[in-house]
């Protein structure tokens, strides 16, 4: 208790004692890093600012927190209520209330990786809205003419979907939209990519992927925006990103997820040899089938004169050899008929086929001329600084413009 005999206390304002207290606590040294272990309760986020504030609790006690918008944008998943973090930052004062409290720089689940919350987070929110639903998904079609792919142009994952779409289907047209596929760069450019080659209308396919890799180099193909724009796109969607074991949020929104980039070129084009394989067969089964009948028939037709021949009736059997005749006529007339309709359509499904084969083109005396992955079809359009193929019937020669 204060004494007349004691020297008086100097009078201090509200605001000297919270400057005071906040200078002890910033200059010890053991509060200026911490790692704080709890729960999160009472969460704001506000979304005009950025700024996350919350409260951090365990069994006995509450510590207040902040997490400013510079460092809460480079979170990785969503804090709710009740999730168990580890956080990294620095306890201060704010001096306005005198409320000491904890200036968090970073934040992770307790337990369980950012990353791996994300995606669950993610994934549940989208499944949730009804973007994965199977009612959304677009067919592809039999016979595409273009398909787009949308993937680095530098990796392997190109040249294995070019190689087989040409391997399958030589008449197909691949249009290539080079993108990065990792970092923070990726998405946008992802996003453009779909957004761009579904408005031209010029693909009846699209595939979208890269290789294998980490979590953290797949990541792009987790961005919810990518998942929206995949979801809006008429054109059919082929996801192929990462390996056979490798999911991400783009397969399960995309109409169709391949394991592989490889098994995406396979699932966009049908095989040229199956194909004529198929129609072969075709071909062969009404030949059976109508040979079948013929034999059934003139069996029966055997049966007859057999049964006539015992009855004795001569003029019956005279009959039924005019009836025999005319049967057999008729028979050849219609087995004649449907095998040319069937003839006809297999010469004009081949003739289509052949028709596509850019071959065919090439071998009239044309050549197609490529650059850096990309088909040049006006002189404009080639870059004379950079070698360019030209490709005949016959093979292909490298070249540069000299003019």
């Amino acid at each position: 208790m204060y004494s007349p005999k004691m020297p008086k206390p100097p009078v201090l304002t509200v605001s000297q004692i919270n400057y005071y207290i906040k200078s002890i606590i910033d200059n010890d040294p053991r509060l200026g890093v911490v790692l704080v272990s709890g729960e999160i309760s009472n969460l704001t986020d506000h979304y005009r600012s950025g700024h996350i504030y919350l409260s951090l609790k365990d069994a006995r006690s509450v510590l207040r927190a902040v997490m400013f918008a510079g460092n809460a944008r480079r979170l990785r998943f969503r804090p709710q209520d009740g999730m168990k973090v580890l956080c990294r930052g620095r306890i201060s004062v704010y001096e306005p209330s005198g409320q000491y409290q904890l200036y968090i720089e970073d934040m992770q689940p307790d337990g369980v990786g950012a990353l791996a919350l994300a995606y669950e987070q993610r994934k549940q929110q989208l499944e949730q809205e009804g973007l994965f639903d199977a009612s959304r998904k677009k067919p592809l079609p039999r016979f595409p003419k273009t398909v787009g792919v949308i993937t680095s142009p530098t990796g392997a994952a190109v040249q294995d979907i070019r190689n087989i779409l040409y391997r399958r289907f030589p008449s197909i047209e691949m249009l290539l939209y080079p993108v990065l596929v990792q970092g923070d760069g990726a998405p946008p450019q992802l996003i453009a990519a779909v957004q761009k080659l579904d408005s031209e209308g010029q693909c009846d396919v699209i595939i979208i992927g890269r290789g294998g890799g980490s979590i953290e180099d797949l990541w792009a193909f987790n961005d919810e925006g990518l998942a929206r724009t995949i979801a809006a796109c008429r054109t059919p969607v082929i996801s192929a990103v990462g390996h056979e074991t490798d999911f991400t949020i783009c397969d399960f929104v995309a109409d169709l997820r391949a394991p592989t980039p490889s098994a995406a070129a396979e699932l966009a084009v049908p095989d040229i040899r199956e194909l004529r394989a198929h129609y072969q067969a075709q071909r062969q089964y009404m030949q059976s089938l109508m040979d079948n009948r013929l034999h059934r028939f003139a069996a029966q037709l055997e049966i007859s004169r057999r049964v006539m021949d015992t009855a004795g009736a001569l003029e019956r059997i005279c009959t039924a050899e005019e009836k025999l005749r005319h049967y057999q006529r008729q028979l050849h007339t219609l087995a004649d008929k449907k095998i040319s309709v069937e003839e006809l359509k297999i010469k004009r499904s081949a003739a289509k086929l052949d028709s596509l084969n850019p071959l065919a083109v090439l071998r009239r005396g044309y050549s197609i001329t490529e650059q850096n992955g990309r088909v040049i079809s006006a002189a404009a359009a080639l870059d004379k600084e950079q070698p360019f193929t030209v490709t005949f019937a016959d093979g292909a020669i490298d070249a540069k413009a000299i003019s």
